[in-house]
């Protein structure tokens, strides 16, 4: 699913309260930490990141690739934090996001 810019500007502002719960250190990105970031995003669907400084990786390429891995939208890149989105495949619709509709060209 690509987000639309409406739903991008929304779930930045949702985020801004959010402390990371997933930190990226010198490791980098290994199977614990995408098992780690897969259940929050499945648990929350929106999860902000942090690169250490002792990590190799930007915050760029922390986020490029834990997308990939998770199947999940970035949101936003600012410093060392980054914000990601999947919506959960759970069937309990409490606590879900509700995305901005995008409106269809006719």
């Amino acid at each position: 699913m690509e987000l639309t810019g409406k739903q991008r500007a929304q779930l930045r502002a949702l985020a801004n309260g959010l402390e990371p719960v997933v930190h990226i250190g010198k490791d980098g990105i290994g199977g614990n930490l995408v098992k780690q970031a897969d259940d929050a995003l499945e648990a929350r669907e929106l999860i902000k990141c942090r690169v250490l400084e002792n990590c190799d990786l930007t915050a760029r390429e922390a986020c490029d690739e834990l997308c990939r891995l998770t199947r999940s939208e970035p949101v936003q890149v600012i410093g060392t934090k980054f914000v990601l989105y999947r919506e959960t495949r759970r069937k309990d619709k409490r606590d879900r996001i509700v995305l901005v509709k995008a409106k269809r060209k006719v």
